[in-house]
C-alpha cells in the first residue's frame, strides 16, 4: 500500500493509456471543492516539468483561475460593462467600444484569453496598418486590450499579460500648428459676419475646447464677476445596439465596398467617404429601434482641474452681453419652439449646437479668412497658449487659464515663433558683445589722435 500524499502534495504516475500523468492540488474552487490540475506528456521528465511550472505558479499566487478562460470578446465585453464604465469618461469609453467593436473583435476575439499569443497581436496590428490604420490608431487599440489583459491578469485568469510582449507602431507626436496673431484676427474677422461669432471669440481667445464652448450654460457665468465656470461640456456619443443581433439590425446599411475614387455621392462630405464595413459589422447603431448610451450629452469635464473658474477678458464682457440679449429676443420670438436647455450658445430653437457642425463651420471659417487647414483644437486652444505666451504672460499662469494639471502639458501646447527665437538671439548677442563703432566715429577718433599728436610736437620743438 502506497503512503498517502501529504495535502498539496502533486502526483505523477503512468496511466493505462500510456502517457504519463501529473496531477496538482491549487487550493479551492468557488464554491469550496478541491481544485485539482492535470497535466500530461509522453515522458516522466516532462510531465515533471509541467508540474513543477504549475505548482511555482501556485506557490507565486499568480496560477490561473480554474475553469475553461473566456474569449477575447467575451472578456471585452465583461471589461468594458463591468470594470472600464465605472471609471473612463462617457467619451473615452465610447471610443474603447468603438475599438473594440471595429479592430479587436474581428482581429483576435475568437481565440481562449489564456491562449492569446504576441503573434496574434502583432498580425492583428500588421494588418491594420495594411488596410490604411494610422499608426496612432494602433496604437490606441495596443493600449485598450492591454489594460483590459492586465485587469484579467491581476484575477488570475492569464498567467501573463502577452501585451507587454509586443512593440506597437511608435508614433510621431502631432506637431501643433496655432494661428498666428494675425491669423487670429483674420479668422474672427471672418466669423464676425455669422451668428456664432461669441462662440469663436471664447474659443479663440480663452482657449476653451470644443465640448466646453459648446456645453457652457448661463448658469455658470458670472458676467458681473468676469468668470466663466466651465463645470459641464456637450459631447456627442456613438449610439449601441441594444438588440440580439447587431449585424443584423443594420443589414440595409452596411457598405463592404470602398467609394470610386471619382464618387460623387459623398461630395459634399467634408470628411470624405466613409470607410467600407468590416466583415460582420455591427455599426449603424443610430438606425436600431432598441438604441442606447448615444447623442448628444452634458458630461463633466475630464479632470477637477478643468472645472477651475476663468476670467473673462474685459474686452469679451460686453459681446456676452449682447449675445445674451439678442438670445432672449429669440426665445421670445419662438415661444413654445423654443427648447431651453440654459446653453451660451444654441440653435435657432434653442437646442445646443452639433459638435460635428460646429467642427464643419470652422473648416468653412479657414476657407473664408484664406487660412491654411488645421485642427479645431490647433485654431482654439493652441492658438490661446501660444499667444499669450507671446504677450509676456509666464508659463504657470499659462497652465492656471488653460486649467491644466501640469506645466508639462502647459509647454506642449506653446510653439515659439521664429521671429522671437531670433529677437531673443539679437538681445543676446547685445548683452555679451559690445556693439562695434560705426567707421565715422573711427576716422573721427583718428583724425583728433593725430592733430593731437601734431601740437605736442610742436611744443617739443
Amino acid at each position: 500500500m502506497s503512503p498517502r500524499k501529504a495535502n498539496m502534495e502533486s502526483s505523477i504516475y503512468l496511466g493505462t493509456d500510456g502517457w504519463w500523468h501529473g496531477r496538482v492540488t491549487m487550493g479551492a474552487k468557488d464554491d469550496g471543492s478541491p481544485d485539482r490540475r492535470h497535466r500530461r506528456a509522453r515522458t516522466e521528465a516532462e510531465v515533471r516539468r509541467k508540474v513543477r511550472a504549475l505548482e511555482k505558479q501556485r506557490d507565486a499566487g499568480r496560477a490561473p483561475k480554474a475553469g475553461r478562460a473566456p474569449t477575447v470578446e467575451q472578456w471585452m465585453t465583461t471589461y468594458l460593462t463591468d470594470i472600464a464604465s465605472l471609471k473612463l469618461r462617457p467619451r473615452s469609453l465610447d471610443d474603447y467600444w468603438s475599438k473594440t467593436r471595429n479592430d479587436i473583435i474581428p482581429g483576435v476575439g475568437q481565440h481562449r484569453l489564456d491562449k492569446l499569443a504576441p503573434e496574434h497581436l502583432q498580425r492583428m496590428y500588421r494588418k491594420m496598418l495594411d488596410a490604411g490604420r494610422a499608426p496612432s490608431h494602433v496604437l490606441k487599440v495596443h493600449r485598450i486590450l492591454s489594460r483590459a489583459l492586465k485587469i484579467a491578469h491581476r484575477r488570475r485568469m492569464i498567467s501573463e499579460n502577452v501585451a507587454t510582449l509586443v512593440d506597437p507602431p511608435s508614433v510621431d507626436e502631432t506637431e501643433a500648428n496655432p494661428f498666428s496673431q494675425a491669423e487670429a484676427k483674420a479668422f474672427l474677422e471672418a466669423a464676425l459676419k455669422r451668428p456664432t461669432f461669441v462662440r469663436w471669440v471664447i474659443g479663440v481667445g480663452m482657449g476653451f475646447r470644443q465640448g466646453e464652448s459648446l456645453g457652457l450654460r448661463w448658469s455658470y457665468v458670472d458676467l458681473e464677476n468676469g468668470l466663466f465656470h466651465p463645470q459641464w461640456q456637450l459631447q456627442r456619443l456613438t449610439w449601441r445596439h441594444g438588440c440580439a443581433d447587431a449585424h443584423a439590425c443594420g443589414e440595409r446599411l452596411h457598405r463592404f465596398e470602398a467609394c470610386p475614387k471619382d464618387c460623387t455621392q459623398h461630395k459634399s462630405y467634408k470628411r470624405g467617404c466613409p470607410s467600407p464595413c468590416p466583415k460582420g459589422c455591427t455599426r449603424h447603431a443610430s438606425a436600431c429601434p432598441d438604441r442606447k448610451g448615444g447623442g448628444l450629452v452634458f458630461t463633466r469635464p475630464k479632470t477637477k482641474k478643468s472645472r477651475d473658474a476663468v476670467p473673462i477678458p474685459p474686452a469679451f464682457i460686453p459681446l456676452l452681453t449682447d449675445h445674451k440679449a439678442e438670445q432672449d429676443a429669440q426665445r421670445e420670438a419662438m415661444a413654445d419652439l423654443w427648447e431651453d436647455n440654459d446653453v451660451v450658445f444654441a440653435r435657432p430653437d434653442g437646442r445646443p449646437i452639433d459638435p460635428r457642425q460646429d467642427w464643419e463651420e470652422f473648416k468653412d471659417l479657414l476657407a473664408e479668412a484664406g487660412i491654411d487647414d488645421r485642427r479645431l483644437y490647433d485654431g482654439s486652444r493652441h492658438t490661446a497658449g501660444t499667444i499669450l505666451n507671446e504677450l509676456g504672460v509666464d508659463m504657470p499662469t499659462i497652465m492656471e487659464i488653460l486649467r491644466h494639471t501640469q506645466i508639462s502639458q502647459t509647454r506642449r501646447y506653446v510653439k515659439g515663433r521664429s521671429h522671437l527665437s531670433k529677437d531673443a538671439m539679437r538681445r543676446m548677442g547685445d548683452a555679451f558683445l559690445p556693439r562695434p563703432q560705426a567707421p565715422t566715429e573711427t576716422r573721427t577718433e583718428t583724425t583728433d589722435a593725430r592733430t593731437a599728436r601734431a601740437r605736442r610736437r610742436r611744443r617739443i620743438r
